[in-house]
């Protein structure tokens, strides 16, 4: 039989939209915790820059991205808001299990926990506010949900570097964490199952979705989706990298506190938040004209950032540094809204949450997974073979601004096909 949709006010949608956008700040305040935390921890447990990286890393993507798929294909056949509360008692759990450890390898297996947990974040979250707003809408919409990422993080910088210093980094961890099991109860008991299509206006059919090498080779076969995906995933590379290292940076170079870095990234995070919003609401609106813009935008946000961001490494006055800082966050968070809205729009209404976890699989593997662990190692080769000492770990920021280059042709070139591509989904159910 056809799902029949039930009737879902704009009131309500709204509500749900905030409601998902709260439960994904929370999501980056248990996730970027860690950077402002990269100094004290490394003192604590003596350990390298390239541990750090992989605690940060590729420890965290490997189990973050193999673990979104199958938990997305459960999202695509049944509770998304079931799947959504489980997840984040597990990352909100774990996080607050990361304070109790006593070694590195204790640390480790807490934030492998945090990984499996939000793999169960933003799959089923993308599918339900696709379900709720038009295609015409749906970037604004996912960019005023990414605006969990730079506030989340906003958040735990402030708060980690403040109780870090007023506590310890222990503390810092079941602080943030344990709020998130009672937000699990208010998500569990308010928000409703948007019924697949809504947004379309067409009614689906129950039954099975499709499995998850058919999705991918749908999507892959999409020459714009390839272009964006591996776009987004350098962008992240890089993004993911700086967020995660610059405290430490400014602490080396700078000799600025946790505190006071935390403060200032806090400020920052406006700067993030402004381009995050922006970068979805001029997609929708240029792309009414042209779809293309939901490339194009992204693509020279990049570019521009580049000048910025290498001045912000390599400038001696720290303060200086974090104004021009704000810059590059605001140009480096125009990607999100439009390559998350793209994805969604290139797949069919059961193939949703699975899109979104291929995509970001592809993303995190790369961005998340490779950027802190380059940076880390970079970093110590630098410091090995040459005189930069701690310097080195600014020059090795520097050096990966090259792969922001790179992502900036790419979502470029996603624009050649971008159109033949949105059509094709068009056809599908």
């Amino acid at each position: 039989m056809a799902q029949t949709a039930r009737p879902y006010s704009g009131a309500y949608r709204w509500y749900a939209l905030v409601l998902l956008v709260v439960v994904y700040v929370f999501n980056f305040i248990d996730r970027s915790i860690l950077g402002i935390l990269v100094q004290p921890i490394k003192e604590d447990l003596q350990v390298s820059d390239t541990a750090m990286g992989f605690l940060g890393g590729i420890a965290f993507a490997i189990f973050y991205t193999f673990m979104g798929i199958p938990i997305a294909r459960l999202a695509d056949k049944g509770s998304r808001v079931n799947v959504l509360t489980v997840s984040l008692v597990l990352w909100s759990g774990a996080t607050a299990l990361c304070g109790m450890a006593q070694n590195f390898f204790h640390l480790l297996a807490a934030r492998i926990g945090v990984a499996v947990g939000e793999a169960g974040g933003s799959p089923p979250s993308h599918s339900m506010i696709s379900d709720m707003f038009p295609p015409e809408r749906r970037a604004t919409a996912l960019a005023i949900y990414a605006l969990g990422i730079p506030i989340g993080t906003m958040l735990g910088n402030l708060g980690g570097g403040w109780i870090n210093e007023t506590f310890d980094w222990r503390t810092a961890f079941v602080v943030v964490g344990l709020p998130g099991v009672a937000l699990a109860v208010v998500l569990r008991l308010t928000l409703r199952e948007p019924p697949r299509g809504l947004a379309e206006g067409v009614e689906v059919a129950a039954g099975e979705a499709p499995p998850v090498a058919e999705v991918f080779r749908y999507l892959w076969a999409r020459r714009s989706f390839r272009y964006l995906t591996v776009g987004g995933a350098l962008h992240a590379f890089v993004g993911y990298g700086v967020s995660y290292w610059i405290p430490a940076m400014f602490a080396r170079s700078h000799g600025l506190g946790t505190a006071e870095m935390g403060l200032a990234l806090f400020y920052l995070g406006f700067a993030s938040i402004a381009g995050t919003f922006l970068g979805g609401f001029l997609g929708d609106r240029f792309g009414k004209r042209d779809p293309r813009w939901y490339v194009w935008l992204p693509g020279l946000a990049t570019m521009l950032s580049l000048p910025f961001s290498a001045f912000v490494y390599l400038w001696g006055e720290p303060y200086q540094a974090l104004w021009v800082l704000s810059i590059s966050y605001f140009l480096g968070a125009y990607y999100l809204g439009p390559t998350f809205s793209m994805v969604q729009g290139m797949v069919g209404l059961r193939m949703r949450a699975l899109a979104a976890s291929i995509s970001l699989f592809i993303l995190n593997i790369i961005g998340l997974g490779l950027g802190p662990q380059f940076t880390g190692i970079t970093s110590d080769v630098l410091n090995r073979f040459t005189d930069l000492g701690d310097e080195s770990l600014r020059w090795a920021l520097v050096i990966s601004l090259i792969f922001n280059l790179v992502s900036a042709l790419l979502y470029l070139a996603a624009g050649r096909t971008l159109k033949a591509d949105l059509d094709s989904a068009k056809q599908m159910a």
